[in-house]
């Protein structure tokens, strides 16, 4: 240990050194043939996060250079099996996916600092038996002594060994960890684990070392959030595999057979660390145990993933008393609500808080059947808990627990009279939920802007809205760089199981001809493709009669009307034709939104009234008939019957297209205006810069 670390620090990796060394792995080329030695360079290191699953950065598994495809690369994995760090074994693996995504695309050139979070999970090629490091729950880590360890080559002696220092402050958004300088990070190291010595905890991997003298920065581990998003009706990538981290540690928690030291068991022994600054009202019992949380995180894997983002973060708010930071990267598993836990600012303690938040979760409504008794061991688990807590908190959680069945119950009956009465069966309309709001505003009369993506929480918490993340002076082109990463994350905050949220786009109407639908968030597909996308005005419908008519386009039936030409010219609707039509009417606007008559057109549509209209960007070809467009736009609305449906008839419009289905190439570049009055916008727009 180096000097200058205190005695409770030096304790700490002395108990935890061997639990991190035997998870932590050298990243080499892959094994050939009947070659299982694995005695090529070593590019990196990495560490066990689950079985069968490798954490390192994506810069390891790229070496090789700009020509080597990430995902889907085979690499050589040596380890110990079962923990054993006197001897090694060799294992093929494959890389599942890097982050961020657009490292297959574009890299940095060489000795360049790859792009943030640098992060590559690779799932082992054969049933392994292996340690695995517990991971922390936090989304931010603690500013606290701490450890790193990787492959070194020391002496010519190859091994895994681990050094101390001091994480020294937050980066890049909270994203990166800077390390002290205490000691110098080898090249082998890039990729390894960096251990919270107070909290025996793994926070960050090593990415990089300064150039001159120690030190250097890691990744934050809660970065693996952003894996890509999964299709609908399907669990991600990382619910997976932190189900499988928890369940491993609980499994190892409550066997018998091993006499190893657990990480459970280390967390017990480990030296307590500062005062808490928070008063503890239950007499130094506000924590739950290392055993208590163990199970509890194990409970909670068994039980089937959230449906949302959104959900977590409700329950999370109802147990802690406060709402969240949201600047937080989304929280994906009931795991990850634990995490938003900490240090509450009352209520109780940090015992009190999980014990309510597991409590919500035994009551939630799951996204599919939990295995049988699981919520209610749960729940059990939750009551027994309880009892070495005051009394008071006991009775609070059983009321919680009855309020919760109920509701549960009465949600159920709700939903099986509606099945019963055939509602199920009607095609549905846009989801009830939350939705990603994008704002973008012109910078003065620059051509670049300004722009916010946000959380808007609808109807069900009216005038909610939680900021993701905010930019200024973005050229048009630039904006889809700017906000693919924010985008990602509000949708991680968003969808649920059954539905992807809709993207609300909140322009000046000259802007409503924005390709965002063909814009490439996550995955590669375009997010029109995803999900729907709608524009919206910045101040609204201009008109007291736009609620009325909102409400009976909704019920349709719907009629199609051309508002910006005639026969294929152009031409400027009048404000009292457009109040003239029939309620149930949808314009139709065909040409650029950006150029007259089409913008004055959009401005009068809002101002008479209509919050449903359709706008396109005009076709590459400028002579090109828009005949096409508005017959088969018409077909669609008489087909779709009602209003309500439109923004997920448009998106599988764009599937259609997207998958080559030439019956659906008139509707490249639709655009449907989506004035919802139950879902207002914010009122203040962002800073313009200092003055």
């Amino acid at each position: 240990m180096p000097d200058g670390r205190t005695g409770g620090s030096a304790r700490a990796f002395e108990l935890l050194e061997p639990l991190v060394r035997a998870a932590t792995v050298r990243v080499h080329a892959a094994p050939g043939g009947y070659d299982s030695a694995g005695t090529g360079p070593t590019w990196g290191s990495g560490f066990f996060i689950a079985p069968g699953w490798v954490l390192t950065c994506a810069h390891v598994v790229g070496e090789g250079g700009a020509g080597v495809r990430l995902a889907g690369r085979e690499v050589g994995i040596s380890f110990f099996p079962g923990g054993d760090t006197t001897t090694t074994g060799t294992v093929a693996g494959r890389v599942e996916c890097v982050l961020p995504e657009r490292l297959e695309e574009r890299r940095p050139g060489r000795r360049a600092l790859w792009d943030l979070p640098d992060l590559a999970l690779v799932r082992v090629l054969a049933p392994v038996t292996h340690a695995c490091v517990w991971l922390t729950d936090r989304a931010r880590p603690r500013l606290d002594e701490a450890a790193y360890f990787g492959c070194t080559e020391e002496l010519g002696i190859r091994e895994i060994t681990g050094r101390t220092t001091r994480l020294r402050g937050l980066a890049a958004g909270g994203a990166a960890i800077r390390l002290g300088d205490d000691d110098e990070i080898e090249a082998g190291m890039s990729g390894g684990p960096v251990v919270d010595l107070t909290r025996g905890e793994v926070v960050g991997v090593v990415k990089a070392r300064r150039h001159a003298g120690g030190g250097g920065l890691a990744v934050s581990v809660s970065q693996l959030r952003t894996l890509p998003l999964a299709a609908t009706g399907q669990t991600g990538l990382y619910r997976r595999v932190m189900q499988a981290h928890d369940l491993y540690h609980y499994d190892r928690h409550l066997s018998d057979l091993d006499s190893r030291r657990t990480w459970t068991d280390v967390h017990d022994l480990l030296p307590a660390g500062e005062p808490d600054p928070y008063p503890d009202p239950y007499g130094g019992r506000g924590r739950l145990t290392p055993g208590e949380r163990t199970t509890l995180c194990g409970l909670l894997a068994e039980l089937p993933p959230p449906g949302s983002s959104e959900a977590v973060r409700e329950l999370a708010e109802q147990a802690r008393g406060e709402e969240p930071d949201a600047t937080l990267p989304a929280p994906l598993s009931w795991r990850d609500g634990l995490g938003l836990l900490h240090d509450p600012p009352g209520a109780g303690g940090e015992a009190a808080a999980m014990l309510r938040y597991a409590t919500g979760v035994s009551v939630a409504d799951h996204r599919e059947p939990p295995a049988p008794g699981a919520d209610e061991e749960l729940w059990d688990w939750v009551r027994t808990t309880a009892e070495r807590l005051w009394r008071p908190l006991r009775r609070e959680l059983a009321e919680r627990h009855e309020r919760g069945l109920a509701e549960r119950e009465r949600r159920r009956r709700l939903a099986a009279g509606q099945a019963a009465l055939g509602r199920a069966r009607r095609p549905a309309g846009r989801p009830a939920g939350p939705t990603v709001l994008l704002e973008a505003w012109a910078h003065g009369w620059e051509d670049v802007y300004d722009w916010r993506v946000s959380v808007l929480a609808g109807p069900a918490r009216p005038g909610r809205v939680t900021p993701v993340a905010a930019g200024v002076r973005a050229t048009l082109a630039g904006l889809p760089d700017a906000l693919r990463a924010p985008l990602a994350e509000g949708f991680r905050r968003c969808d649920t199981h059954e539905a992807a949220a809709v993207l609300e786009v909140a322009v000046a109407p000259e802007l409503f001809g924005l390709a965002v639908d063909e814009w490439a968030v996550s995955g590669g597909v375009p997010v029109g493709v995803q999900r729907p996308v709608v524009f919206r005005h910045p101040d609204g419908t201009g008109s007291p009669a736009a609620a009325g008519r909102w409400a009976r386009v909704q019920a349709g039936p719907l009629l199609d009307q051309r508002a910006d030409c005639s026969r294929g010219r152009p031409r400027s609707p009048s404000p009292a034709w457009l109040e003239g039509l029939a309620d149930t009417t949808v314009p139709v606007l065909c040409r650029d939104p950006a150029a007259e008559p089409t913008l004055g057109a959009l401005h009068s549509v809002r101002d008479a009234g209509y919050g449903v209209a359709v706008c396109r960007r005009p076709p590459a070809d400028p002579g090109a008939s828009c005949a096409p467009f508005h017959r088969g736009l018409r077909e669609e609305l008489a087909e779709a019957g009602r209003g309500a449906v439109l923004p997920q008839r448009l998106q599988a419009l764009r599937r259609r297209a997207y998958g080559a289905d030439p019956d659906a190439y008139w509707a490249a570049g639709v655009a449907l205006v989506w004035e919802d009055p139950s879902r207002a916008l914010p009122e203040d727009e962002p800073l313009q810069g200092d003055l």
